[in-house]
């Protein structure tokens, strides 16, 4: 029997006032309760002539991006003295939040060819930070003890002949694909239109559930499809077998509503206000200088996710480790 949705299970750093901001002029969760429109000097912009002042970083919600904002917070306010106000937002309400002052950074893009159009293009609110130094990949996951049993399972042309299996009370009588957090970048419903899939795409409804989707279906032998991506501190304790989909070419993602190719490995990137990337602020330097792999995220990531330390004990850890690394960022 197919895995059903955990009810109500949510990201614990992520408020209920963060999950429905998706248009343009509502408020954006921060320590301040600021919003869109309010001016740069109530939003604490960033101070130039080399004095770090006040840092507005954005933290999307999840753990690998809340990794990276621990360590490059916890380095802008030990070693550069800045004044750190981390928002929690969804993806594009971040963007959203560059031409006022209210974010000064977003430290892991994937993609988002759209919101760099509009945001860095034309508005010109925007700038390229250049890359994060991790690779994602987003793709369609199932638990190990299923790829074990049913070896074909792991191409998209089979998964037809085990509809049935993958069915829920939230799919009726089609199998379920389970998605994350709806703000995540998903091509999904195209995709299973478009390849002619005998599937419906479910919300679990943040990183959470999805976890705990896979992990209750890895120990209980229980039927579940779902998307995942990387890097994923999750997949050392349950490695998911990613299942392929048509190959992606170069354009083949470009209409939405026509997509039947599998995702391309994403070159994160890190995007910053064009204000705070003439701003003089050390902190901009160390958002362009930061780069890591996928394996010092995920370490940081267990150590908030696992081992339940405080995002700024976490990164303690790693940047007391690491202390070659951190001066290369400081240059």
């Amino acid at each position: 029997m197919a895995i059903h949705l955990v009810a109500g299970t949510r990201s614990a750093r992520w408020r209920a006032g963060a999950a429905g901001l998706t248009v343009l002029g509502l408020a954006l969760t921060a320590c301040g309760g600021a919003k869109v429109g309010d001016t740069p000097a109530a939003a604490g912009a960033s101070s130039g002539g080399g004095k770090c002042g006040t840092f507005n970083l954005a933290v999307n919600p999840w753990v690998g991006y809340e990794a990276d904002a621990a360590v490059v917070a916890y380095v802008a306010q030990h070693k550069l003295g800045c004044t750190v106000k981390k928002k929690d937002l969804k993806e594009e309400v971040a963007w959203q939040g560059f031409g006022t002052g209210e974010v000064d950074a977003v430290l892991e893009n994937w993609g988002h060819d759209d919101l760099k159009k509009k945001y860095i293009t034309d508005q010109k609110t925007a700038v390229a930070a250049g890359p994060t130094g991790n690779n994602g990949v987003i793709g369609w996951y199932v638990p190990p003890w299923l790829a074990k049993k049913y070896p074909d399972i792991t191409s998209y042309k089979n998964l037809n002949k085990y509809a049935s299996q993958f069915k829920t009370s939230e799919s009726g009588s089609q199998g379920q694909l389970l998605d994350g957090d709806p703000s995540y970048v998903t091509n999904d419903a195209a995709l299973v239109k478009n390849l002619n899939l005998n599937f419906k795409v479910v919300y679990a409804g943040s990183e959470t559930a999805l976890i705990q989707a896979f992990r209750q279906a890895e120990k209980k032998q229980e039927w579940i499809l779902g998307y995942f991506y990387e890097p994923q501190w999750f997949l050392s304790e349950v490695p998911l077998v990613k299942v392929d989909l048509p190959p992606y070419k170069v354009g083949c993602d470009a209409v939405a509503a026509a997509v039947a190719c599998d995702y391309p490995v994403y070159d994160l990137d890190k995007i910053v206000s064009t204000k705070f990337a003439a701003s003089g602020s050390p902190a901009y330097s160390l958002v362009k200088n930061f780069s890591w792999t996928n394996d010092d995220q995920n370490l940081v990531a267990k150590y908030i996710a696992v081992d339940k330390m405080s995002d700024e004990a976490a990164a303690k850890k790693w940047v007391e480790a690491n202390g070659d690394k951190v001066a290369g960022w400081l240059k």
